[in-house]
Parts: C-alpha cells; structure tokens; sequence
C-alpha cells in the first residue's frame, strides 16, 4: 500500500453524501485542509434520487416538533439542530445559489425542484474551497493508534489525517451504492452497530384484492398497528395500492416501526382509515344523508361519494354486500359489516423487498458511543459520524435531509472534547 502523498489533512470525510459534503465544506470554511472520498464514480447518488429527484430538504417545523417525530431517540438531535436548524439550512443554500420554498407551507423543496441543483451547487462550493475530492474511492480500514485516529486505507492508498468523519449513509438503495462500509469501519474500531432494517419503503400484504385497486391513491388516510406490542405506531398519509400490497406516504412512515415487528412476528395486522377520520357514527351518518336524498340509489352509488370506485367494490366484496342493492335494503349484517370496513379496514402485513426498496436504514452506530454536541466518537478521539450511518431515522417529509445536513455541520466544525476512552 502507498502514501498518496505526503500531504497530511486535517479532515477526511469517507461519503459524498448530503451529509459529508456538508461537513467537508463546514470544515473548509473553517480554514481545514479537506479530503472527500467517495467510492462511487459520482458525488451525491442517493441525494440525486431522493424525493423522487425533486429532493425535499427539510421541513419548517420547530426543532421540538421536529425532534419528536424521530421517536425516543430524538432528543439526541438538540446540539445539531440548534447549530442548524431548517431556516439556517435554507440560508446555507441561499447563500451557495439554491432559493428554495414551501409550496405547501411545510415541505422545503428548492425552487427548481430538481435535486440536480442541489448537488451541482454543493460541488461547486468544495471546489471554491479547494477542498481535494477523490471518486472511485472505498476506504477499508480506518487506521489509528490505540486511541487516536491517524488516516484511513483504500485497497491502494493510505490518507493520512487525525481527524476522520464516516458518513456512508446505510444499506438503503444498494444499486446507488449502499453497501453498510460505515458499519464495517465502525465495528472494527470497537463501535456497536444496533440491528439494521430496510424503512421507508412498499410492503407486501395478505390480501390479494389491492390489485384491483392500483389505479387510485386514497388521500389523508390513517394507519395503526393492531399489535398490543405496536399500538403506538401510527401514521397519516397518502395510500397507493400496488400489485402485491400497499406504498405511498403513509406506509413509508410506518414501514421503518413494522418491520423490526414484521422479523419478530412473522406478519403485522394493520387497520386503515380510508374515508379521511370518518368513524363508523359519521359514516353511517354521510350513507343516511345520501339514502334520505336518493334513497332508491344503489349501495355503490353512495358508497362513490367517499372513495373510488374499484375500492368500493372490493369493501362490498369483502362485507359480502350487494353493489346494486340499495344499502337500506341490505341485510343488517352486512350494512355494519360495511360500515366497519369504511371505517378500519384491516391489513396484513406479510413482507417487503428488503434494502433494495428502503429508501433508509433503520438502526445504525450506537448513538450511546457518540457525543451529541460534537458528533464525535467516544471510543476513539478524532474519529466523528454523521447521517445515516447513525442509529437514527425519521419519516418522510424532509426529516432525514435535514439531520443529515445538521449533523453533518456540527461533525464538520471539529468540536473536541477532552478525549474519554469509552
């Protein structure tokens, strides 16, 4: 293995992601000589891909309400966001040409809404600060001394440098080049890397009658998990029906809370609110209305005033109700089997795809061996995380943009604390 060069660097940064490109330009401006490398032939691959390449940077939520919707690990986040939060995000991009906006008065996307501006803008501020980029890349080993960190090895080369920054991102997308390096690297230095889990993603179901149904997305609906063990994992989002089961906003959410239950139980019962938080007392109350305006009309024909069409037939199916029966005329039986299935109509959840369809990775290195105020190690000094690499996820809406732009900065302004051996 050779010495690429003689040059030491105050920083090298392994990922050319949103968050090590971000702590590679946070310790430039900071007057740091900065190595960037990136094992793939391109910087920013899965940033390219992210919100379906209209790239949706954070959200204007306060820094409370934000924290809150990463769960119990959440506070960890207080120091990065009070560094930067998403107005100083936003004005980080301002400032490097990106304006960005709120069409809807919480997703920040920028105006262009293309991530390619995003990442052309990010490029082009590490070449204004000389920062030394380095594609084609993979770091294999994290080199040290005992304690302190002193470079890191690709197959080739050795990079010297006393202060290294792991933002590889998680196993999510492997065909953009997600392979868990930073999992490896950890571990070998001693770090706990937590189980790991594809989130963010589609999920098979049980019931074969989503099929018929691909051709409409259900808005504002409402899941939960009908586990004692999972009744407090809820979300609220867009349904879309797929061919072998259900994606879309609010199943992205939820999919990183189901699938550690879905390894533990081999299935998960769901219910889901398809009439926008009808409960079974408002519906019954929206049929009668429709019954006393048109009361020779069709089950179906009511039923067409709250979701569309294939959805309602396979409800009826389901509440083995007559379509063309006019709904008073059905048997009693079948009227609150319908009214039941308008109001929680259940699922099983039966499996995904795995980390080829995860947008993220749920689990990562142990937060408990990182300093939240510097994003530093606590096994051993120099060495710093950021991103997805760290056991912490959110749902979607901007939230893991923005931790990984905010943990990112805070890693790249190399706070020190005197060195403890965890």
């Amino acid at each position: 293995m050779q010495n690429s060069s003689k040059v030491s660097y105050d920083l090298i940064v392994v990922g050319a992601g949103a968050a090590g490109m971000m702590a590679a330009i946070t310790a430039a401006r900071h007057g740091k000589k900065v190595l960037i490398l990136e094992k793939l032939s391109k910087i920013g691959a899965k940033l390219k891909a992210t919100g379906g390449g209209r790239c949706n940077l954070t959200n204007t939520l306060s820094n409370e309400d934000f924290m809150a919707r990463f769960g119990r690990e959440g506070r960890f986040m207080t120091p990065a966001l009070e560094a930067l939060d998403h107005k100083a995000l936003i004005a980080f991009f301002a400032g490097i040409g990106v304006e960005s906006h709120a069409p809807d008065g919480y997703r920040v996307f920028p105006v262009s809404h293309s991530s390619v501006s995003i990442i052309s803008a990010l490029e082009a501020e590490m070449a204004r600060l000389n920062i030394t980029l380095i594609c084609s890349a993979r770091v294999e080993k994290l080199e040290h001394e005992g304690v302190r960190v002193t470079g890191v090895s690709t197959r080739e080369h050795f990079y010297s440098g006393l202060t290294v920054i792991i933002a590889t991102g998680g196993l999510g997308y492997p065909q953009l080049g997600a392979e868990g390096d930073g999992f490896t690297i950890a571990s070998a230095v001693g770090h706990k890397v937590t189980e790991l889990y594809p989130a963010m993603m589609p999920l098979r179901t049980k019931e074969h009658w989503v099929a018929h149904c691909r051709a409409d997305t259900i808005a504002k609906t409402q899941l939960r998990v009908d586990l004692p063990k999972g009744k407090n994992i809820r979300a609220t989002g867009d349904l879309i029906f797929t061919s072998n089961g259900i994606r879309g906003p609010v199943v992205l959410d939820a999919a990183r809370e189901i699938n550690p239950l879905l390894e533990k139980y081999g299935e998960v019962p769901l219910l889901i609110n398809l009439t926008k938080g009808l409960n079974e007392e408002q519906i019954r109350t929206h049929i009668k209305d429709e019954i006393y305006k048109n009361p020779e009309q069709s089950t179906l024909t009511h039923l067409l005033t709250l979701l569309p069409e294939s959805l309602c037939r396979e409800l009826c199916k389901l509440a083995d109700a007559d379509t063309n029966t006019p709904f008073n005329k059905l048997p009693g039986a079948q009227r609150d089997k319908l009214i039941k299935l308008l109001a929680w109509t259940p699922f099983t959840v039966i499996g995904h795809d795995g980390f080829k369809m995860a947008m993220i990775t749920r689990g990562g290195v142990s937060l408990k061996e990182i300093r939240p105020e510097t994003m530093e190690s606590k096994v051993i000094s120099g060495l710093y995380f950021c991103g997805e690499v760290m056991n912490l996820d959110g749902p979607c809406g901007g939230y893991n943009l923005q931790w990984a732009f905010a943990s990112g900065y805070l890693a790249g302004l190399l706070k020190k604390k005197e060195f403890e051996n965890f």
